[in-house]
Protein backbone atom coordinates (compact mmCIF):
# COMPACT_ATOMS: atom_id res chain seq x y z
CA UNK A 1 0.00 0.00 0.00
CA UNK A 2 2.97 2.15 0.56
CA UNK A 3 4.50 1.49 -2.31
CA UNK A 4 1.19 2.33 -4.52
CA UNK A 5 1.42 5.69 -2.94
CA UNK A 6 4.64 6.53 -3.55
CA UNK A 7 4.04 5.44 -6.92
CA UNK A 8 1.61 8.06 -7.97
CA UNK A 9 3.10 10.80 -8.78
CA UNK A 10 5.83 9.53 -10.77
CA UNK A 11 2.76 7.92 -12.98
CA UNK A 12 1.34 11.37 -12.52
CA UNK A 13 4.03 13.85 -13.01
CA UNK A 14 4.51 12.96 -16.62
CA UNK A 15 1.30 14.02 -17.52
CA UNK A 16 0.95 17.33 -15.67
CA UNK A 17 3.89 18.32 -16.21
CA UNK A 18 5.34 17.14 -19.60
CA UNK A 19 7.96 19.89 -19.99
CA UNK A 20 8.55 20.99 -15.97
CA UNK A 21 6.25 23.81 -16.70
CA UNK A 22 3.72 24.37 -13.65
CA UNK A 23 0.02 22.53 -13.27
CA UNK A 24 -2.59 22.27 -15.68
CA UNK A 25 -4.76 25.20 -13.92
CA UNK A 26 -1.60 27.29 -14.05
CA UNK A 27 -1.41 26.57 -17.59
CA UNK A 28 -4.94 27.24 -18.35
CA UNK A 29 -4.88 30.61 -16.86
CA UNK A 30 -2.16 31.44 -18.23
CA UNK A 31 -3.87 30.65 -21.47
CA UNK A 32 -7.09 32.57 -20.57
CA UNK A 33 -4.71 35.68 -19.59
CA UNK A 34 -3.67 35.55 -23.63
CA UNK A 35 -5.38 36.62 -26.47
CA UNK A 36 -5.43 34.53 -29.97
CA UNK A 37 -2.87 36.05 -32.27
CA UNK A 38 -3.28 35.70 -35.75
CA UNK A 39 0.32 33.18 -35.98
CA UNK A 40 -1.86 31.06 -33.85
CA UNK A 41 -4.90 30.83 -36.40
CA UNK A 42 -2.75 30.85 -39.42
CA UNK A 43 -0.23 27.94 -37.43
CA UNK A 44 -3.79 25.68 -36.73
CA UNK A 45 -5.07 25.80 -39.83
CA UNK A 46 -1.25 24.72 -41.29
CA UNK A 47 -1.50 22.23 -38.85
CA UNK A 48 -5.03 21.10 -39.67
CA UNK A 49 -4.57 21.18 -43.72
CA UNK A 50 -1.59 18.91 -43.40
CA UNK A 51 -3.67 16.62 -41.22
CA UNK A 52 -6.70 16.49 -43.80
CA UNK A 53 -5.26 16.34 -47.15
CA UNK A 54 -3.68 13.28 -46.57
CA UNK A 55 -6.50 11.56 -44.46
CA UNK A 56 -9.26 12.76 -47.01
CA UNK A 57 -6.85 11.12 -49.89
CA UNK A 58 -6.84 7.36 -47.29
CA UNK A 59 -10.60 7.58 -47.36
CA UNK A 60 -11.20 7.92 -51.02
CA UNK A 61 -8.31 5.49 -51.85
CA UNK A 62 -9.85 2.78 -49.43
CA UNK A 63 -13.10 3.57 -50.87
CA UNK A 64 -12.19 3.41 -54.17
CA UNK A 65 -11.35 -0.44 -53.41
CA UNK A 66 -15.03 -1.61 -52.93
CA UNK A 67 -16.30 0.58 -56.20
CA UNK A 68 -13.20 -0.85 -58.34
CA UNK A 69 -14.34 -4.10 -57.87
CA UNK A 70 -17.93 -4.01 -58.41
CA UNK A 71 -16.89 -1.51 -61.73
CA UNK A 72 -14.80 -4.81 -62.92
CA UNK A 73 -17.85 -7.08 -61.84
CA UNK A 74 -20.40 -4.64 -63.69
CA UNK A 75 -18.72 -6.14 -67.51
CA UNK A 76 -19.33 -9.81 -66.51
CA UNK A 77 -23.77 -8.92 -66.81
CA UNK A 78 -26.50 -7.72 -64.64
CA UNK A 79 -26.99 -10.32 -62.51
CA UNK A 80 -23.31 -10.75 -61.14
CA UNK A 81 -23.69 -6.75 -61.00
CA UNK A 82 -26.70 -7.06 -58.54
CA UNK A 83 -24.85 -9.99 -56.62
CA UNK A 84 -21.35 -7.69 -55.73
CA UNK A 85 -23.44 -4.58 -55.28
CA UNK A 86 -25.99 -6.14 -52.68
CA UNK A 87 -22.69 -8.14 -50.85
CA UNK A 88 -20.77 -4.52 -50.59
CA UNK A 89 -23.85 -3.02 -48.90
CA UNK A 90 -24.51 -5.94 -47.06
CA UNK A 91 -21.02 -5.85 -45.60
CA UNK A 92 -20.65 -2.37 -44.91
CA UNK A 93 -23.93 -2.14 -42.93
CA UNK A 94 -23.22 -5.53 -40.97
CA UNK A 95 -19.08 -5.25 -40.91
CA UNK A 96 -17.27 -2.84 -41.91
CA UNK A 97 -19.46 0.22 -40.16
CA UNK A 98 -19.10 -1.61 -36.74
CA UNK A 99 -15.05 -1.92 -37.21
CA UNK A 100 -14.83 1.54 -37.95
CA UNK A 101 -16.66 3.13 -34.94
CA UNK A 102 -14.91 0.47 -32.35
CA UNK A 103 -11.63 0.92 -33.89
CA UNK A 104 -12.89 5.05 -33.36
CA UNK A 105 -12.27 4.74 -29.89
CA UNK A 106 -8.52 5.03 -30.59
CA UNK A 107 -9.42 8.53 -31.56
CA UNK A 108 -9.62 9.57 -27.79
CA UNK A 109 -7.36 6.81 -26.62
CA UNK A 110 -4.19 7.27 -28.44
CA UNK A 111 -4.93 10.91 -29.46
CA UNK A 112 -5.12 11.92 -25.57
CA UNK A 113 -1.86 9.67 -24.87
CA UNK A 114 0.10 10.95 -27.18
CA UNK A 115 -1.09 14.40 -26.61
CA UNK A 116 0.67 14.08 -22.82
CA UNK A 117 3.95 11.89 -23.56
CA UNK A 118 2.97 8.74 -22.68
CA UNK A 119 4.10 7.52 -25.95
CA UNK A 120 4.29 3.77 -25.22
CA UNK A 121 0.75 3.73 -24.08
CA UNK A 122 -0.15 3.96 -27.54
CA UNK A 123 1.14 0.55 -29.22
CA UNK A 124 -0.59 -0.94 -25.99
CA UNK A 125 -4.50 0.48 -26.85
CA UNK A 126 -3.53 -0.39 -30.62
CA UNK A 127 -2.27 -4.23 -29.56
CA UNK A 128 -5.56 -4.16 -27.24
CA UNK A 129 -7.89 -2.90 -30.09
CA UNK A 130 -6.87 -5.05 -32.94
CA UNK A 131 -7.53 -7.92 -30.25
CA UNK A 132 -10.99 -7.04 -29.25
CA UNK A 133 -11.59 -6.20 -33.21
CA UNK A 134 -10.31 -9.49 -33.89
CA UNK A 135 -12.65 -11.31 -32.06
CA UNK A 136 -15.69 -9.40 -32.57
CA UNK A 137 -15.19 -10.18 -36.25
CA UNK A 138 -15.79 -13.56 -35.52
CA UNK A 139 -19.59 -13.75 -35.35
CA UNK A 140 -19.66 -11.24 -38.06
CA UNK A 141 -17.55 -13.50 -40.31
CA UNK A 142 -20.30 -16.01 -39.16
CA UNK A 143 -23.00 -13.51 -40.64
CA UNK A 144 -21.42 -12.71 -43.96
CA UNK A 145 -21.13 -17.00 -44.54
CA UNK A 146 -24.72 -17.17 -43.93
CA UNK A 147 -25.35 -13.72 -46.16
CA UNK A 148 -27.61 -15.65 -48.67
CA UNK A 149 -29.82 -17.14 -46.04
CA UNK A 150 -30.25 -13.58 -44.53
CA UNK A 151 -31.04 -12.35 -47.46
CA UNK A 152 -33.78 -14.67 -48.46
CA UNK A 153 -35.32 -14.60 -45.50
CA UNK A 154 -35.67 -10.73 -45.67
CA UNK A 155 -37.52 -11.77 -49.02
CA UNK A 156 -34.53 -10.95 -51.75
CA UNK A 157 -34.47 -12.03 -55.23
CA UNK A 158 -32.85 -16.11 -54.87
CA UNK A 159 -30.62 -14.94 -57.95
CA UNK A 160 -29.07 -12.12 -56.55
CA UNK A 161 -29.03 -13.43 -52.40
CA UNK A 162 -27.12 -16.63 -54.11
CA UNK A 163 -24.37 -14.42 -56.15
CA UNK A 164 -24.03 -11.77 -53.09
CA UNK A 165 -23.71 -14.97 -50.00
CA UNK A 166 -20.87 -16.48 -52.55
CA UNK A 167 -19.30 -12.54 -53.29
CA UNK A 168 -19.70 -12.49 -49.56
CA UNK A 169 -18.23 -15.39 -48.17
CA UNK A 170 -15.01 -14.99 -49.79
CA UNK A 171 -14.73 -11.55 -48.73
CA UNK A 172 -14.70 -12.93 -45.36
CA UNK A 173 -10.53 -12.72 -45.21
CA UNK A 174 -11.23 -8.91 -45.63
CA UNK A 175 -13.15 -8.52 -42.75
CA UNK A 176 -10.15 -9.20 -40.61
CA UNK A 177 -7.85 -7.04 -42.58
CA UNK A 178 -10.26 -4.43 -41.92
CA UNK A 179 -10.15 -4.50 -39.02
CA UNK A 180 -6.52 -4.58 -38.33
CA UNK A 181 -6.02 -1.64 -41.12
CA UNK A 182 -8.54 0.58 -38.90
CA UNK A 183 -6.61 -0.11 -35.44
CA UNK A 184 -3.30 1.04 -37.79
CA UNK A 185 -4.52 3.92 -39.46
CA UNK A 186 -5.94 5.36 -35.89
CA UNK A 187 -2.47 4.63 -34.36
CA UNK A 188 -0.22 6.45 -36.81
CA UNK A 189 -3.09 9.36 -36.93
CA UNK A 190 -3.51 10.42 -33.65
CA UNK A 191 0.77 10.96 -34.13
CA UNK A 192 0.06 13.16 -37.20
CA UNK A 193 1.96 10.61 -39.53
CA UNK A 194 -0.60 10.47 -41.88
CA UNK A 195 1.70 10.87 -45.34
CA UNK A 196 2.97 6.80 -45.35
CA UNK A 197 -1.40 5.60 -44.82
CA UNK A 198 -1.57 8.22 -48.21
CA UNK A 199 1.20 6.39 -49.82
CA UNK A 200 0.04 2.82 -48.60
CA UNK A 201 -3.38 3.38 -49.56
CA UNK A 202 -2.47 4.75 -52.84
CA UNK A 203 -0.03 1.63 -53.75
CA UNK A 204 -2.41 -0.68 -52.48
CA UNK A 205 -5.42 1.00 -54.69
CA UNK A 206 -2.78 0.88 -57.61
CA UNK A 207 -2.24 -2.88 -57.23
CA UNK A 208 -5.75 -3.43 -57.06
CA UNK A 209 -6.75 -2.45 -59.98
CA UNK A 210 -4.38 -4.65 -61.50
CA UNK A 211 -5.37 -7.29 -59.37
CA UNK A 212 -8.87 -7.51 -60.08
CA UNK A 213 -8.20 -7.61 -63.78
CA UNK A 214 -6.38 -10.28 -63.18
CA UNK A 215 -8.75 -12.04 -61.19
CA UNK A 216 -12.19 -11.43 -62.90
CA UNK A 217 -10.99 -11.45 -66.55
CA UNK A 218 -7.85 -14.13 -66.96
CA UNK A 219 -8.13 -16.13 -64.09
CA UNK A 220 -12.09 -17.15 -65.19
CA UNK A 221 -12.83 -16.78 -61.35
CA UNK A 222 -15.59 -14.03 -62.56
CA UNK A 223 -17.11 -12.05 -59.65
CA UNK A 224 -15.36 -14.89 -57.11
CA UNK A 225 -12.36 -13.06 -58.31
CA UNK A 226 -13.28 -9.41 -57.18
CA UNK A 227 -14.04 -10.70 -54.15
CA UNK A 228 -10.68 -12.26 -53.69
CA UNK A 229 -9.21 -9.21 -54.94
CA UNK A 230 -10.51 -7.44 -52.28
CA UNK A 231 -9.19 -9.48 -49.33
CA UNK A 232 -5.66 -9.53 -50.82
CA UNK A 233 -5.81 -5.97 -51.14
CA UNK A 234 -6.71 -5.13 -47.63
CA UNK A 235 -4.29 -7.59 -46.70
CA UNK A 236 -1.34 -5.35 -48.64
CA UNK A 237 -2.48 -2.49 -46.71
CA UNK A 238 -2.00 -4.11 -43.53
CA UNK A 239 1.28 -5.40 -44.25
CA UNK A 240 2.84 -2.51 -45.64
CA UNK A 241 1.23 -0.18 -42.80
CA UNK A 242 2.97 -3.25 -39.98
CA UNK A 243 6.30 -2.71 -42.13
CA UNK A 244 6.19 1.07 -41.34
CA UNK A 245 4.92 0.47 -37.99
CA UNK A 246 7.87 -1.86 -36.82
CA UNK A 247 10.76 -0.29 -38.50
CA UNK A 248 10.47 3.24 -39.03
CA UNK A 249 11.95 5.39 -36.26
CA UNK A 250 8.90 8.01 -36.34
CA UNK A 251 7.30 5.03 -34.36
CA UNK A 252 9.99 3.84 -32.09
CA UNK A 253 9.13 5.51 -29.29
CA UNK A 254 5.14 4.48 -29.47
CA UNK A 255 5.73 0.81 -31.03
CA UNK A 256 7.80 -1.67 -28.71
CA UNK A 257 6.54 -4.71 -29.67
CA UNK A 258 4.08 -6.99 -28.49
CA UNK A 259 3.04 -6.36 -24.87
CA UNK A 260 0.93 -8.66 -22.25
CA UNK A 261 -0.21 -4.88 -21.15
CA UNK A 262 -2.51 -5.42 -23.62
CA UNK A 263 -4.93 -7.77 -21.93
CA UNK A 264 -5.18 -5.37 -19.16
CA UNK A 265 -7.50 -2.62 -18.98
CA UNK A 266 -10.19 -4.16 -21.94
CA UNK A 267 -13.52 -2.77 -19.98
CA UNK A 268 -11.90 0.65 -19.95
CA UNK A 269 -11.13 -0.02 -23.71
CA UNK A 270 -14.81 -1.04 -24.34
CA UNK A 271 -16.67 1.61 -22.48
CA UNK A 272 -15.23 3.80 -25.36
CA UNK A 273 -15.75 1.10 -28.43
CA UNK A 274 -19.10 0.15 -28.41
CA UNK A 275 -20.95 3.87 -28.04
CA UNK A 276 -18.37 4.88 -30.93
CA UNK A 277 -19.65 1.65 -32.69
CA UNK A 278 -23.28 2.71 -32.04
CA UNK A 279 -22.98 6.49 -32.60
CA UNK A 280 -21.46 5.36 -36.46
CA UNK A 281 -23.68 2.13 -36.79
CA UNK A 282 -26.59 4.46 -36.35
CA UNK A 283 -25.80 6.85 -38.32
CA UNK A 284 -24.54 4.59 -42.02
CA UNK A 285 -27.57 2.44 -41.26
CA UNK A 286 -30.16 5.37 -41.59
CA UNK A 287 -28.74 6.40 -44.79
CA UNK A 288 -29.17 2.64 -45.75
CA UNK A 289 -32.94 2.26 -44.85
CA UNK A 290 -33.60 5.48 -47.11
CA UNK A 291 -32.28 2.89 -50.28
CA UNK A 292 -34.43 0.55 -48.96
CA UNK A 293 -37.99 2.68 -47.95
CA UNK A 294 -37.74 3.67 -51.74
CA UNK A 295 -37.85 0.32 -53.19
CA UNK A 296 -41.72 0.82 -51.21
CA UNK A 297 -42.49 4.21 -53.09
CA UNK A 298 -44.21 4.29 -56.66
CA UNK A 299 -42.29 4.00 -59.61
CA UNK A 300 -39.54 1.90 -57.38
CA UNK A 301 -37.42 1.16 -59.81
CA UNK A 302 -36.63 5.14 -60.84
CA UNK A 303 -36.83 6.05 -57.08
CA UNK A 304 -33.99 3.22 -55.92
CA UNK A 305 -32.08 4.34 -59.11
CA UNK A 306 -31.60 8.02 -58.16
CA UNK A 307 -31.45 7.59 -54.50
CA UNK A 308 -28.35 5.79 -55.24
CA UNK A 309 -26.74 7.88 -57.47
CA UNK A 310 -26.99 10.52 -54.66
CA UNK A 311 -26.21 8.42 -51.63
CA UNK A 312 -23.08 7.62 -54.25
CA UNK A 313 -22.61 11.02 -54.81
CA UNK A 314 -22.96 12.20 -51.04
CA UNK A 315 -20.51 9.53 -49.82
CA UNK A 316 -17.62 10.79 -52.04
CA UNK A 317 -17.98 14.25 -51.33
CA UNK A 318 -18.71 13.41 -47.65
CA UNK A 319 -14.77 12.48 -47.45
CA UNK A 320 -13.68 16.01 -47.76
CA UNK A 321 -15.51 16.63 -44.31
CA UNK A 322 -14.44 13.29 -43.22
CA UNK A 323 -10.46 14.09 -43.13
CA UNK A 324 -11.32 17.50 -41.25
CA UNK A 325 -12.63 15.45 -38.98
CA UNK A 326 -9.99 13.31 -38.61
CA UNK A 327 -8.00 16.10 -38.53
CA UNK A 328 -9.72 18.01 -35.86
CA UNK A 329 -10.18 14.69 -33.28
CA UNK A 330 -6.16 14.14 -33.56
CA UNK A 331 -5.51 17.71 -32.62
CA UNK A 332 -8.18 17.90 -30.10
CA UNK A 333 -6.87 14.66 -28.48
CA UNK A 334 -3.55 15.59 -28.74
CA UNK A 335 -3.56 19.06 -27.10
CA UNK A 336 -6.19 17.93 -24.47
CA UNK A 337 -3.62 15.09 -23.54
CA UNK A 338 -0.93 18.02 -23.48
CA UNK A 339 -2.81 19.99 -20.90
CA UNK A 340 -3.71 23.02 -23.98
CA UNK A 341 -7.38 23.36 -22.80
CA UNK A 342 -6.87 27.21 -25.27
CA UNK A 343 -5.44 25.47 -28.52
CA UNK A 344 -7.86 22.48 -28.24
CA UNK A 345 -10.94 25.03 -28.58
CA UNK A 346 -9.35 27.14 -31.34
CA UNK A 347 -9.06 23.90 -32.93
CA UNK A 348 -12.87 23.95 -33.20
CA UNK A 349 -13.37 27.07 -33.92
CA UNK A 350 -10.85 26.96 -36.84
CA UNK A 351 -12.45 23.71 -38.41
CA UNK A 352 -15.84 24.47 -38.05
CA UNK A 353 -15.22 27.53 -40.15
CA UNK A 354 -13.29 25.19 -42.67
CA UNK A 355 -16.17 22.94 -42.71
CA UNK A 356 -18.83 26.12 -43.49
CA UNK A 357 -16.66 27.24 -46.74
CA UNK A 358 -16.03 23.49 -47.66
CA UNK A 359 -19.93 23.05 -47.41
CA UNK A 360 -20.44 26.38 -49.21
CA UNK A 361 -18.35 25.68 -52.37
CA UNK A 362 -19.39 22.04 -52.66
CA UNK A 363 -23.09 23.04 -52.71
CA UNK A 364 -22.53 25.46 -55.24
CA UNK A 365 -20.42 23.22 -57.57
CA UNK A 366 -23.87 20.80 -56.71
CA UNK A 367 -26.20 23.22 -57.88
CA UNK A 368 -24.07 24.11 -61.03
CA UNK A 369 -23.66 20.26 -62.45
CA UNK A 370 -27.57 19.33 -61.66
CA UNK A 371 -28.31 19.62 -65.07
CA UNK A 372 -25.64 17.38 -66.32
CA UNK A 373 -24.51 15.15 -63.76
CA UNK A 374 -26.97 12.62 -63.84
CA UNK A 375 -25.31 12.19 -67.37
CA UNK A 376 -22.42 9.73 -65.75
CA UNK A 377 -24.88 7.35 -64.38
CA UNK A 378 -27.57 7.24 -67.09
CA UNK A 379 -28.60 8.01 -70.37
CA UNK A 380 -32.47 8.60 -69.82
CA UNK A 381 -34.00 11.59 -69.58
CA UNK A 382 -36.32 10.31 -66.83
CA UNK A 383 -33.73 9.87 -64.82
CA UNK A 384 -31.38 12.64 -65.08
CA UNK A 385 -34.27 15.06 -64.61
CA UNK A 386 -34.98 13.86 -61.29
CA UNK A 387 -30.69 13.99 -59.82
CA UNK A 388 -31.20 17.57 -61.41
CA UNK A 389 -33.99 17.86 -58.92
CA UNK A 390 -32.37 16.10 -56.39
CA UNK A 391 -28.91 17.89 -56.08
CA UNK A 392 -29.96 20.95 -54.99
CA UNK A 393 -31.40 19.22 -51.75
CA UNK A 394 -28.20 17.02 -51.88
CA UNK A 395 -26.00 20.34 -51.66
CA UNK A 396 -28.26 21.28 -48.15
CA UNK A 397 -27.49 18.16 -46.84
CA UNK A 398 -23.66 18.02 -47.85
CA UNK A 399 -23.42 21.58 -46.09
CA UNK A 400 -25.24 20.18 -42.87
CA UNK A 401 -23.37 16.70 -43.28
CA UNK A 402 -20.05 18.48 -42.98
CA UNK A 403 -20.93 20.40 -39.94
CA UNK A 404 -22.10 17.03 -38.01
CA UNK A 405 -18.89 15.31 -39.30
CA UNK A 406 -16.01 17.52 -37.89
CA UNK A 407 -18.54 18.05 -34.77
CA UNK A 408 -18.36 14.35 -34.41
CA UNK A 409 -14.66 14.54 -34.68
CA UNK A 410 -14.19 16.77 -31.73
CA UNK A 411 -16.30 14.62 -29.97
CA UNK A 412 -14.69 11.66 -30.03
CA UNK A 413 -11.05 13.34 -30.00
CA UNK A 414 -12.31 14.58 -26.16
CA UNK A 415 -14.49 11.00 -25.73
CA UNK A 416 -17.78 12.06 -25.89
CA UNK A 417 -18.88 8.98 -28.10
CA UNK A 418 -21.49 7.77 -25.29
CA UNK A 419 -23.02 11.59 -25.79
CA UNK A 420 -22.68 11.15 -29.76
CA UNK A 421 -24.52 8.13 -29.48
CA UNK A 422 -27.31 9.56 -27.85
CA UNK A 423 -27.52 12.57 -30.07
CA UNK A 424 -27.49 9.90 -33.17
CA UNK A 425 -30.04 7.77 -32.51
CA UNK A 426 -32.59 10.43 -31.17
CA UNK A 427 -31.10 12.14 -34.85
CA UNK A 428 -31.70 9.72 -37.00
CA UNK A 429 -34.40 7.36 -35.28
CA UNK A 430 -36.59 9.87 -33.57
CA UNK A 431 -37.06 12.32 -35.58
CA UNK A 432 -34.92 11.68 -39.07
CA UNK A 433 -36.66 8.02 -40.31
CA UNK A 434 -40.21 9.33 -39.18
CA UNK A 435 -39.98 12.52 -40.93
CA UNK A 436 -38.37 10.67 -43.98
CA UNK A 437 -41.47 8.01 -43.80
CA UNK A 438 -44.16 11.23 -43.37
CA UNK A 439 -42.87 13.14 -46.31
CA UNK A 440 -42.26 10.40 -49.02
CA UNK A 441 -45.64 8.30 -47.74
CA UNK A 442 -48.07 10.36 -46.05
CA UNK A 443 -47.47 13.56 -48.08
CA UNK A 444 -46.57 11.69 -51.40
CA UNK A 445 -43.58 14.19 -51.95
CA UNK A 446 -41.35 10.52 -52.81
CA UNK A 447 -37.92 10.41 -53.10
CA UNK A 448 -37.44 14.02 -51.65
CA UNK A 449 -39.16 13.50 -49.15
CA UNK A 450 -36.82 10.62 -47.98
CA UNK A 451 -33.57 13.00 -48.48
CA UNK A 452 -35.46 15.72 -46.81
CA UNK A 453 -35.84 13.37 -43.67
CA UNK A 454 -32.40 13.04 -43.82
CA UNK A 455 -31.96 17.19 -43.08
CA UNK A 456 -34.39 17.11 -40.83
CA UNK A 457 -32.27 14.36 -38.78
CA UNK A 458 -28.60 16.12 -39.94
CA UNK A 459 -30.77 20.04 -38.79
CA UNK A 460 -31.25 18.10 -35.45
CA UNK A 461 -27.98 16.62 -35.04
CA UNK A 462 -25.95 19.70 -35.67
CA UNK A 463 -27.59 21.90 -33.34
CA UNK A 464 -27.23 19.18 -30.84
CA UNK A 465 -23.57 18.86 -31.09
CA UNK A 466 -23.20 22.46 -31.16
CA UNK A 467 -24.67 23.38 -28.04
CA UNK A 468 -22.67 21.13 -26.45
CA UNK A 469 -19.71 21.98 -27.97
CA UNK A 470 -20.21 25.19 -27.13
CA UNK A 471 -21.37 24.64 -23.11
CA UNK A 472 -18.24 23.05 -23.15
CA UNK A 473 -15.71 23.93 -20.35
CA UNK A 474 -12.35 22.97 -22.00
CA UNK A 475 -10.16 23.88 -18.63
CA UNK A 476 -12.40 20.25 -17.65
CA UNK A 477 -12.29 18.16 -20.64
CA UNK A 478 -8.18 18.91 -20.24
CA UNK A 479 -8.37 17.54 -16.48
CA UNK A 480 -10.39 14.49 -17.92
CA UNK A 481 -7.61 13.73 -20.49
CA UNK A 482 -5.25 13.96 -17.81
CA UNK A 483 -7.31 11.81 -15.26
CA UNK A 484 -8.07 8.93 -18.62
CA UNK A 485 -4.29 8.74 -19.50
CA UNK A 486 -3.57 8.55 -15.90
CA UNK A 487 -5.92 5.79 -15.39
CA UNK A 488 -5.00 3.98 -18.14
CA UNK A 489 -1.10 3.71 -17.62
CA UNK A 490 0.10 0.06 -16.06
CA UNK A 491 3.74 0.19 -14.42
CA UNK A 492 5.58 -1.08 -16.61
CA UNK A 493 4.58 1.60 -19.04
CA UNK A 494 6.25 4.83 -16.54
CA UNK A 495 9.51 4.82 -18.16
CA UNK A 496 7.93 5.39 -21.84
Amino acid sequence: MEREEQQKPSLHSPLIQPDGSSSIADCSQQNKSKAIEKSEVVEEVKKQLWLAGPLISVSVLNYCLNVISVMFVGHLGELPLSGASMATSFASVTGFSLLVGMASALDTLCGQSYGAKQHKMLGIHMQRAMLILMIVSVPLAVIWINTRSILMFLGQDPEISTEAGLYAQLMVPSLFAYGLLQCLNRFLQTQNIVFPMMFSSGITTLLHVLLCWIMVFKSGLGSRGAAIANSISYWINVFLLSLYVKFSPSCARTWSGFSKEAFQNIPSFLRLAIPSAVMVCLEMWSFEMMVLLSGLLPNPQLETSVLSICLNTASTIWMIPFGLSGAVSTRVSNELGAGNPRTARLAVCIVLVMAIIEGIIVGLVLILIRNVWGYAYSNEGEVVDYVAVMLPILAISNFLDGLQCVLSGTARGCGWQKIGAYVNLGSYYLVGIPSAILLAFTLHIGGKGLWLGIICALIVQVLSLLIITIRTDWDQEAKKATDRVYDSITPDAIVS
